[in-house]
């Protein structure tokens, strides 16, 4: 019962829907650190009305409790029902334009006379750690600190059934791979980055890690 469901409108026109918790005992005249939950890849979203959709297991207390605004976003390429557009415009663009599309929404929210645009976190696991490293790393600017778990660093050392699904052969547009990955852009990190990887992980294998270090 405290999970907001909202709809966003990015510069570029982009309609993006989300949902937010607000902390205990919110003021509207304070302004409160947020903090961003993502995937924002094709298998899946992240916004869904069920029960649960804005839990965070992992987080060691309570997260309303301690003054934190939680909020998660789904962007183009995420399988809403939006139909055919929505869906297939991120081919080939995985890392670049879910990114620039998490990043834009981002701005609009921090806009908000609450939120405090100075304390700005996102994290995410799998596909949710590589958009958590892109973000730092490209929109440096916006998020300050990160939790990135699991993340595929460079999109080469991906499974192909996944990987080719979405981004086509890099024999034929290794250029489109390259510059989705969070490796690219590591040399502009300048907020305060968490990286966990577990050294057995048998589908994000650990290199990632290594290669982004």
């Amino acid at each position: 019962p405290t999970t907001e469901f909202f709809t966003i409108k990015t510069k570029d026109k982009v309609e993006m829907d989300g949902w937010m918790v607000k902390p205990k005992g919110f003021d509207p005249s304070k302004k409160y650190p947020v903090v961003f939950y993502v995937y924002t890849e094709p298998a899946g979203t992240t916004v869904s009305d069920v029960f649960g959709v804005s839990g965070n297991g992992l987080y060691g207390g309570d997260m309303a409790a301690d003054g934190y605004i939680y909020v998660s976003l789904d962007n183009r390429g995420t399988p809403s029902p939006k139909g055919r557009e929505w869906r297939k415009c991120i081919y080939r663009q995985v890392g670049r334009l879910n990114i620039a599309d998490q990043a834009a929404a981002a701005e609009e929210i921090l806009k908000w006379d609450f939120v405090d645009p100075e304390r700005v976190a996102v994290w995410g696991w799998s596909g949710g750690g590589s958009a958590t490293l892109n973000l730092m790393f490209q929109y440096p600017e916006i998020y300050k600190t990160g939790i990135a778990i699991a993340a595929v660093s460079n999109q080469l050392t991906y499974d192909n059934i996944y990987q080719e699904r979405y981004m086509g052969l890099p024999q034929e547009n290794e250029e489109d791979v390259l510059k989705g990955s969070p490796v690219t852009y590591a040399e502009n990190l300048e907020g305060d980055l968490l990286i966990i990887h577990g050294t057995g992980d048998d589908n994000v294998h650990y290199q990632n890690a290594e290669l982004l270090l």
